[in-house]
């Protein structure tokens, strides 16, 4: 099977962790009889000193013209200073809007070998903790009208929380579709008792859910799975909501595992292309020390072979492979601890790419 990747390196660290997923999908390609071309765009602050913008017209095509993309990170404090409009992080919003990139997933899956990392005590991580967070990612309050006006005197800010019936009922067949490969729970996250945008989002998935009986549906206010998350964050299986929502409890989440470094993202269109990362950040205190994690990236690409390629055994293979490293001892500066194999980021890439 042929398959063509806009690869989206970017800034800092970038460049490093997306070479050590490449690497990967190099020996998938080999193992499985594919053959997956590569095409670089600059994006982020490498794009804007070189072009003066975060992402070119031409780059933009490319993404829309190819079958995925796989995206490392954008930023750092070089471009602090740069006008709003061509800020790094505005080629990502720009992205996800061009590509109709609506549907946020962010696994949080604690691996065995790395419990003691969890910030939670043995007792609460002893459980497992393997959720997927479907967040919808191009409504609500983000994209809503704002304005600031002054009355009576004083400033007022106003952002509007908007959402409609399609958009709450395409991100939730997401989420169910999604607990169907998983195990078959859905909880929905909504501020219903407060807000109207959530008795409608309520009323959509009531309705998804009698679709979907073969799943377990549940309702929950946001600020209960805040302390859910810390008190029993083994009860989740699937969550879905909107987007500022998502948005908190996706960075909550990731904590839990003790490692920013090891958590994958995807974000979907409606069709099969979508944009895959790693949810961390550039690191530019980093960049160039080949110390960075790959691993998150990694298990990026291992999501870009089954959402969007449907390639469920090459992705199987990916996730093996990165166990079996972490059974092996081999560990990154991140998550180092004494008796264990320190390893760069490029040797963590070709360890794991090996056991493929």
């Amino acid at each position: 099977m042929v398959k063509n990747i806009t690869v989206l390196k970017g800034d800092g660290i970038g460049p490093e962790i997306v070479t050590q997923a490449i690497k990967v999908l190099d020996v998938v390609c080999e193992k499985y009889s594919h053959k997956f071309n590569y095409t670089e765009v600059d994006i982020g602050g490498c794009s804007i000193d070189k072009y003066g913008v975060p992402i070119t017209e031409e780059g933009m095509a490319k993404c829309k013209a190819a079958d995925s993309v796989l995206l490392g990170a954008v930023g750092g404090p070089k471009w602090d200073n740069v006008a709003p409009s061509v800020r790094p992080e505005k080629a990502l919003l720009a992205v996800r809007s061009e590509l109709g990139l609506f549907a946020n997933l962010r696994p949080t899956k604690l691996f065995s070998q790395l419990a003691d990392a969890s910030p939670l005590k043995p007792s609460i991580v002893g459980n497992g903790i393997d959720l997927m967070i479907v967040r919808e990612l191009t409504g609500g309050i983000y994209f809503g009208k704002r304005r600031t006006e002054t009355v009576d005197g004083e400033k007022v800010a106003t952002d509007e929380m908007t959402y409609s019936e399609h958009e709450i009922e395409r991100i939730g067949r997401v989420a169910f579709e999604s607990a169907r490969k998983r195990g078959g729970r859905v909880a929905s996250v909504d501020k219903a008792n407060v807000l109207d945008s959530s008795r409608l989002w309520r009323a959509v998935m009531h309705k998804l859910a009698e679709e979907y009986s073969d799943v377990e549906y549940s309702d929950i206010l946001v600020d209960n799975t805040a302390m859910q998350l810390i008190k029993n964050p083994s009860q989740f299986d699937v969550i879905v909501t909107e987007n500022m929502f998502g948005d908190i409890l996706s960075d909550e989440a990731s904590m839990l595992t003790g490692s920013i470094g090891m958590m994958p993202s995807a974000s979907l269109s409606e069709g099969t292309l979508g944009m895959y990362e790693p949810i961390h950040g550039s690191a530019p205190d980093i960049a160039g020390m080949d110390i960075a994690n790959p691993i998150g990236t990694i298990m990026s690409a291992a999501m870009m072979l089954r959402y969007s390629f449907d390639m469920a055994e090459e992705a199987d293979a990916i996730e093996r492979a990165v166990n079996k490293a972490l059974d092996d001892g081999y560990r990154t500066a991140d998550i180092y601890k004494d008796g264990f194999k320190k390893v760069g980021c490029s040797e963590m890439g070709t360890i794991i790419a090996s056991n493929i």
